[in-house]
């Protein structure tokens, strides 16, 4: 049978979601916590990557099993046994070809900046201490919807086949002395929420023509669009399957 699992983390401990050779990654730790509990090796797919250091309230991943569990009380062991930061929310059954990453419809993101100097939300915002326009940070979102093409807002050197990705939803936030950027996409490239991010407040700060972006993204070129804003301010917080994946 295959599964999907609904799971949730803070980043802030992980090497990112991907196992990878000297680092802990969240897939690691819930591989592991999986397989001891089932008795058997579990490996585990996730819908996608983050980098070090982000959060997720949303991310699916799928493994395989042909043992028998009963679900509430696997996600009762798995909540007591992985660590706090770690929360499994949902596990249920989906269809034998349903592929936790290839299937997904959209992924959507959020980014908080705080605007406000707030001694509780430094580990989970990135602080602005200098004013922001957000009607221009609002009308540069709008310009992300004219194209396709992000390879200025990619990590260089990355294996990737195209950099196109179609945006769905783009726009900022105001919320209780923090602004918030949300993000829908089919897809995203490494990095990129947090160079639009960036190179948004470079806008909001003045310091760049909301027009300008246009030459940014035509540029095609990382070194034109702006910095990359830290990764704790960062969550994966939605993706979307298609209705009839469940079992």
């Amino acid at each position: 049978m295959r599964y999907f699992v609904e799971l949730s983390y803070n980043g802030k401990a992980y090497h990112g979601w991907q196992i990878q050779p000297n680092a802990i990654t969240v897939q690691e730790v819930v591989e592991k916590a999986l397989s001891t509990l089932l008795g058997v090796p579990i490996s585990i797919m996730g819908a996608g990557r983050t980098d070090a250091g982000v959060h997720a309230t949303q991310l699916f991943a799928h493994f395989d099993t042909d043992i028998v569990f009963n679900t509430p009380k696997l996600i009762y062991k798995l909540n007591s046994f992985l660590p706090t930061d770690i929360a499994i929310r949902d596990i249920f059954k989906v269809k034998a070809d349903v592929h936790a990453r290839f299937h997904a419809l959209s992924r959507a993101y959020v980014y908080r900046v705080a605007i406000e100097k707030n001694v509780f939300n430094v580990d989970h915002c990135f602080y602005v201490k200098h004013a922001l326009d957000v009607d221009k940070m609002n009308a540069a979102a709008k310009i992300l919807f004219e194209y396709k093409d992000f390879q200025c807002f990619s990590k260089t050197h990355t294996d990737v086949k195209t950099y196109n990705c179609d945006i769905m939803q783009a726009e900022w936030l105001v919320k209780n002395g923090e602004l918030h950027f949300v993000i829908k996409a089919n897809r995203f490239l490494r990095n990129m929420v947090r160079a639009i991010v960036g190179t948004m407040i470079n806008i909001g700060l003045g310091k760049v023509e909301v027009e300008s972006l246009h030459t940014i993204i035509a540029s095609k070129n990382r070194s034109e669009a702006g910095f990359s804003v830290p990764a704790h301010g960062l969550y994966l917080t939605d993706i979307e399957y298609p209705k009839d994946i469940k079992l």
